[in-house]
């Protein structure tokens, strides 16, 4: 029998996947128009600070590292990335922005700050940032090992 708190936070993950579909969904209505997928906008956005591996994106973005690299070969093929020489391991490559995908940025920046300004209307300030506090919580202690 579950406790009333794990019937709640039960609760919280299912909106959590909820959400994700909802902000996937947007995601990839406001990338079409650059030819971008918002699992590719995902990856490119983590890239635009700097390159980094397919591993190293999945990880901290909290993605399998297999749906990573498909995405990052889609990417490739697009032209949206270059793979540079990684001096730390020859096995895997740093993988850089192009300039195409650097565009493709920019122009999605202001379509996601209307979209965000817009979502962001229908909630208070105040829930918002009890939601950050709360997932980013959620998301180190999931993290911890645990006996399942």
């Amino acid at each position: 029998m579950r406790s009333h708190r794990a019937e709640i936070f039960t609760r919280v993950v299912d909106a959590v996947f909820a959400c994700n579909g909802g902000f996937l969904a947007a995601g990839d209505a406001l990338t079409e128009p650059v030819g971008l997928t918002a699992a590719q906008w995902q990856v490119l956005g983590f890239l635009e600070d700097g390159p980094a591996t397919a591993a190293e994106v999945a990880r901290r973005r909290g993605l399998r590292r297999q749906s990573v690299q498909e995405t990052v070969n889609r990417l490739l093929r697009n032209g949206m990335l270059d793979r540079l020489p990684n001096p730390a391991d020859a096995r895997a490559p740093l993988l850089s922005v192009t300039r195409r995908a650097k565009e493709a940025l920019r122009e999605l920046g202001s379509a996601q700050v209307g979209w965000a300004e817009d979502v962001a209307g229908s909630v208070s300030q105040e829930d918002l940032e009890t939601t950050l506090r709360t997932l980013r919580r959620l998301r180190e202690v999931v993290a911890q090992p645990r006996l399942l």
